[in-house]
C-alpha cells in the first residue's frame, strides 16, 4: 500500500510539473510579463499626476522640466529593461519607485505604458 501512495505522488508531481512547463511556454503564467489592468491602476495612482492620464507628459510639472511623453514613438522604441530601470531608479526630475513598487508592480506599469503608444 505504501508503494502505491509513492507512485500516485510521483504521478501527481510529474503532471503538475508538466502543466507548469506547458503553461510557461505558452506565456500564460510568465511572471516576467505584466498585467495591463493592474498596471493601469498603479499608473493612475503613481504616474498620471506628472505623465498625464494618457501618458503624453501633460500632467503637473512638480519636479522640474516636462515629464516624458510615454505615448511617443521614442518611448515605444525603448527596451523593457531600459524603461524598468527608469521606473526603479528614476531620473533627475523623476523619483525612484523601487521602494514603493515591487518588481511585479513595475512590470504591470510597464505593460500598461506599452498600451499608451498604440
Amino acid at each position: 500500500m505504501r508503494i502505491a501512495h509513492v507512485r500516485i505522488l510521483l504521478v501527481l508531481m510529474a503532471v503538475t510539473c508538466g502543466a507548469l512547463i506547458w503553461t510557461n511556454t505558452r506565456g500564460e503564467a510568465d511572471s516576467g510579463k505584466g498585467e495591463i489592468s493592474k498596471g493601469k491602476i498603479l499608473y493612475v495612482k503613481n504616474c498620471a499626476g506628472c505623465h498625464g492620464t494618457e501618458g503624453k507628459g501633460d500632467g503637473y510639472r512638480l519636479l522640474g522640466p516636462e515629464p516624458a511623453n510615454l505615448a511617443s514613438p521614442s518611448t515605444k522604441k525603448k527596451s523593457d529593461s531600459a524603461l524598468l530601470k527608469t521606473i526603479h531608479e528614476g531620473k533627475p526630475n523623476m523619483p525612484s519607485w523601487k521602494v514603493r513598487l515591487s518588481e511585479q508592480d513595475s512590470r504591470d506599469v510597464l505593460a500598461y505604458i506599452r498600451t499608451l503608444a498604440k
